[in-house]
């Protein structure tokens, strides 16, 4: 019976483990800290808790039964920081303490009404910052209901009323559309907060190596047009050259905007890879500019052959 309603209770969360499968989490619950499958249950609950209150300490799943010494001095240290009311699991010998079904489904069901109950604070209580007319979020789901035609929602309107109605909209724009006109989307697998995690940080240090790119061509763009302005001809129209110039490159930003928001977007055309060369490409990048170049036995002797 408590097997089962912890089970509810991690589907309603958004759980998709291996423990949902029929039987398999009595046998878990049983070997507590010594079952991976169990620690690996517990990470994932606090993974999601941790995304909702600002919390110091974490757990990490095992990978075998001897890592369960470890496992319990760090659930042990997360307990103490939530304050648990329940003394067996905060008392006695820190590595004899989720060794027993009792002690272990007391842990879970403890666990995941924190959960619920952070969940329900948000959607009751959401953060001010959320709600602020200037936050990128606020912009970003104003131009959703922008997008989709959807009218000012009311100001006592739950989270979950909102993206439902969102999700209704979309349905029916789609329904609107040919069967194939949005495409596959390119990841498909189901991401859950530690594979979000995970994508942040490489998606962090992409966003720091594209930039110093960004900085060292925006540098050799500036360098380029400066020296448009060498030639004596050419310092008589140097306003008119800032004029233009100045308000296009002061849109070029360093900093990327790419964010996970736009992989779980992408389709699956954007994995296709276009040569710059092509003429396809060639249309939209082709100038005057490409036709200049020096006379027939004039190359600058600064210049390699090629």
């Amino acid at each position: 019976m408590e097997n089962d309603i912890i089970i509810i209770s991690l589907e309603d969360l958004g759980y998709q483990g291996p423990l949902l499968e029929e039987g398999a989490l009595d046998p878990a619950v049983s070997r507590g800290a010594a079952s991976p499958e169990f620690t690996k249950l517990c990470a994932w609950i606090v993974s999601e808790l941790r995304l909702y209150c600002k919390l110091e300490e974490n757990v990490h799943a095992t990978n075998c039964p001897s890592e369960a010494e470890g496992f319990q001095l760090e659930m042990s240290g997360l307990l103490s920081e939530l304050a648990c009311p329940y003394s067996v699991l905060t008392s006695g010998d820190v590595t004899k303490r989720l060794l027993n079904r009792t002690d272990c489904l007391l842990l879970l069901t403890y666990l995941v009404s924190e959960l619920e109950a952070s969940r329900m604070i948000l959607v009751t209580k959401p953060e001010k910052k959320a709600q602020q007319a200037g936050s990128p979020m606020f912009q970003e789901l104003k131009g959703i209901c922008m997008s989709l035609g959807m009218s000012k929602p009311p100001a006592n309107i739950t989270m979950f009323q909102f993206f439902s109605g969102i999700e209704k909209k979309l349905k029916e724009a789609m329904s609107k559309v040919p069967p194939h006109h949005v495409g596959d989307p390119l990841m498909k697998k189901a991401l859950g907060p530690m594979h979000l995690e995970k994508i942040e940080a490489i998606n962090q240090a992409l966003v720091n190596e594209y930039e110093v790119r960004r900085k060292m061509l925006l540098k050799r763009l500036d360098v380029t047009v400066q020296s448009f302005g060498w030639s004596d001809r050419a310092k008589k129209h140097a306003e008119k050259l800032a004029k233009v110039y100045q308000p296009l490159r002061s849109a070029l930003d360093t900093k990327s905007k790419i964010s996970a928001a736009q992989l779980l977007a992408a389709r699956q055309d954007f994995s296709n890879i276009l040569r710059t060369s092509s003429g396809k490409m060639r249309e939209k990048t082709a100038c005057a500019i490409n036709k200049v170049g020096s006379p027939q036995g004039q190359r600058s002797p600064f210049l390699p052959v090629y």
